[in-house]
This record gives structure tokens, sequence and C-alpha cells, in this order.
């Protein structure tokens, strides 16, 4: 494979699709486990997502050239590094986004109009919303709950208000666990390009930990609740599923706070085998629940 192929492909970023792997959360949820037509839907959608995140990432590495050539990681990147020309994220990006487009006709209204929302989004985070403070954090979860949003239009099931309370607290503290864990690696100075100074790391972390503390409570209040008996035979095994939780995002935290997490949390989780471990104590708590 030649180096330009090489860089176009990295110019994808096909590491980050597996945060797209959210879409396929209400087919779990729902479970619709046996049902092809959910899988095909879902699939359809994540390759659209997939698309149109590459879509952003290529226009976000042409505008933010001059950063990236002056940070240690991403000057490697193959726009600020030369590889390519910057020039090419007017022709790639375009076509991207019209075959996400493309993808997306063929699923129902509402998972197509979160897509271009979270398209909407993504620039605008692109543009601006990544200099103002808190409204960064608060894109960056938006962009994840999207996920999980379309992929319950895509399926055609109610969007349940436990999963979306979840789902919003939960990425609310990795989206601020990511800019804790760059203040962490800052080691005292302020972070280029973004509105957080050296002195809120403190305000950073008590938000964080908040976040993440208050999605277990609304687990733990979704196993209470009468809507967790239509869906679980056995729904006191999902008790379990709060230490576990505790146990994984308390880690994150701890680990940024060393400066040891200097990926994006998701990716982070899926190359940490502790995050592998939790993930299949979920899943045995969730099969024991069934």
């Amino acid at each position: 494979m030649s180096s330009t192929a090489i860089a176009l492909i990295r110019l994808l970023r096909p590491h980050q699709w597996a945060k797209n792997l959210l879409v396929f959360v209400a087919v779990l949820t729902a479970h619709r486990y046996a049902d092809a037509s959910s899988w095909r839907a879902a699939t359809t959608l994540f390759a659209a997502f997939c698309l149109a995140a590459s879509a952003i990432y290529v226009v976000n590495d042409a505008a933010d050239l001059a950063a990236d050539r002056a940070h240690p990681d991403k000057s490697k990147r193959p726009f600020a590094s030369g590889a390519l020309s910057p020039r090419l994220a007017w022709l790639v990006a375009p076509v991207l986004l019209a075959l996400a487009g493309l993808l997306a006709m063929r699923l129902p209204e509402g998972a197509a109009a979160t897509l271009a929302v979270y398209v909407g989004l993504s620039l605008a985070y692109t543009a601006v919303l990544k200099r103002v403070l808190w409204l960064d954090v608060l894109a960056l979860a938006t962009l994840y709950v999207l996920r999980v949003v379309a992929g319950a239009f895509a399926i055609v099931v109610p969007l349940s208000p436990w999963l979306l309370g979840f789902a919003l607290f939960v990425f609310v503290s990795l989206a601020t666990l990511k800019r804790y864990g760059e203040l962490a690696m800052a080691e005292g100075r302020d972070l280029d390009g973004r509105a957080y100074r050296a002195d809120d790391a403190p305000v950073v972390l008590a938000v964080g930990v908040a976040a993440a503390l208050t999605a277990v409570l609304v687990f733990a209040l979704y196993v209470q609740s009468d809507d967790v008996r239509v869906l679980y035979a056995r729904p006191q095994w999902l008790w379990l599923v709060a230490p576990v939780l505790l146990y994984w995002l308390a880690r994150l935290w701890t680990l940024a706070g060393r400066g040891r997490l200097r990926a994006d949390p998701i990716l982070f989780a899926l190359r940490d085998p502790a995050s592998h471990c939790s993930g299949l104590a979920l899943l045995a708590v969730f099969w024991s629940a069934l």
C-alpha cells in the first residue's frame, strides 16, 4: 500500500469509529437480539455515522492545521505532517457526507434527522464550541447521546427516559474526564486552544465525578422502577451494575489525575484490560437478570 493511501486512511481516523457502536445500544436495551431487521438498520446507521464522523475529522484537521503542527502528538496527522495537502479536505469531506446521507435515506426519518443534527453540532463544535468554557463538554456529551438516540429511531423503539438520563450523565462525565486528563498532562499550564486554565482542574474534577455518581444513581432508580420488570425476569441482579460502574468510572478518573489517560476515554477503555473485565462483568449481570 502506498504512503498516500496509508495517509488517506489515517485521515479518516477509522479507530474512532468504535464510538459509533453506541448506535447498537437500543438493539440491546430493547432486547431485539434475534431481530435481523433491527441489526440491519443499526448496521446501516453505524456505517452512516462512520462516514459522517470521518468527514468531520477531515474538516477539523484542516481547520486546526496551525495548532496541530505545534502539538507533539497531533503534528503527526496527515495534514499537519505534510503527508497530504489540506486542500484535499474540501473534496473528501463532501463526498463522505454525501455517502452518509445516501445511507441515511434508507432509514426512518428520525434516524436520518438525528444524524443531520449530529453533523451540524459537530461542525459547530469544530468552528466555535470547542473553545467555549463548558459548552465544549456539553457538546461532546450530546454527540455521544445522539448516537444512542439515532439507534432507537433506526429500529423504531420508544426512547427510554431512563436510558437518556443515564447516557447524558455518563457522557458528561467522560467528556469532562477528557478535559481533566488534558489538564493533568499539561502539568500546570493552561490548555492551548481551549478555555480551561490550570487552576480550573479542581472544578473540572468535581463536575466530572458528580456526573459519574449521578449516572450510577439514575441506574439505581431505574432498577427500582416498574419499567425494569417489563424487560427483566430477575431485576434484582441489576443492582450489581452499580459497583461495577463505580469501579470503572473511579478508576478512569484516578488514572486521568495521574496523567495516564492520554487518549479519548472511550478509546482508552477499548484497549484497557480492566475496562474489558468490567464490560464482561456487566454482560454477565444483564444476562443473569434476563
